[in-house]
């Protein structure tokens, strides 16, 4: 069963295509399942679409959930198309997007944080002239924030958790490790999934998200692990699925998992 849940489209306004392109390039790549994840508005802002190059229009929301769904029937026998999301998380404001996704028939939602003391995660200068001690007490937030949005209860899975080193690769050797292994047990008791996300191959970090010595300690907590190519071009979905699943089987994983109408549904590996 060859599955890719995180994919984006035009209407965030930072990737190609139409949602069709994707389910076809899907096909196209031999996927079974595709999910559909684009960026969730800005539910809390007063602006219906305050970041035009970032995420969708809150108007558009309910056209992109239809479109979705229409597609979903379209192409039924073909290739499973899932509705998902990936939702920002910004503990202020879960209340506000939790009312916004009530009622709405997702197969699942990706919870990222991509922002850190209001700043993105992907932002190449947030690093400049900060110490080792002010770079942990970073990392420790990203990391709080990670937590937070596991024990949210609004999630299936989580996106790219440790995405800050996409511009940043020393992000990864910033001493921080207990404060991550605190972050996949509570992962694992909140029973959310998290994703080998392989679009860290297109910035300047290389390779995917999480390292391989996270998902080793994933492993040891007992943390269930999705696909995710978070294409933001047609050509990229499924992208590194098969070496994704061979490096699983190396460090010892048995299954991964998909998610259909939020219940987990189990894949060997």
């Amino acid at each position: 069963m060859k599955f890719d849940l995180h994919t984006h489209h035009l209407r965030c306004g930072h990737a190609d295509g139409n949602i069709e392109d994707y389910i076809l390039a899907g096909i196209e790549a031999g996927l079974q399942v595709i999910g559909i994840s684009d960026h969730s508005p800005y539910f809390y802002h007063e602006k219906d679409q305050p970041s035009p190059g970032i995420a969708m229009a809150r108007s558009d929301f309910a056209n992109y959930v239809d479109e979705v769904l229409r597609l979903k029937e379209k192409y039924e026998g073909k290739i499973e198309v899932l509705l998902g999301m990936e939702s920002d998380f910004f503990p202020e404001y879960v209340d506000i997007y939790r009312k916004a996704y009530e009622g709405v028939p997702f197969d699942y939602l990706i919870g990222s944080v991509h922002q850190v003391s209001g700043v993105s995660i992907f932002n190449r200068n947030r690093w400049k002239g900060l110490n080792g001690e002010r770079q942990i007490v970073e990392k420790r937030s990203y990391y709080d924030l990670i937590q937070q949005s596991a024990r949210s209860g609004m999630f299936d899975i989580l996106g790219h958790i440790d995405a800050m080193k996409g511009y940043y690769p020393a992000f990864s050797d910033i001493p921080a490790h207990e404060h991550v292994d605190d972050t996949l047990r509570v992962i694992a008791e909140n029973g959310v999934s998290i994703e080998i996300n392989t679009s860290g191959s297109t910035k300047d970090v290389g390779g995917w998200y999480p390292s391989d010595e996270i998902l080793e300690r994933a492993l040891h907590f007992g943390v269930n692990v999705t696909f995710g190519s978070d294409a933001h071009k047609p050509r990229r979905v499924g992208d590194e699925w098969e070496l994704v699943r061979t490096r699983l089987k190396e460090i010892g994983f048995s299954q991964w998992v998909f998610y259909r109408k939020r219940r987990q549904i189990v894949v060997p590996l």
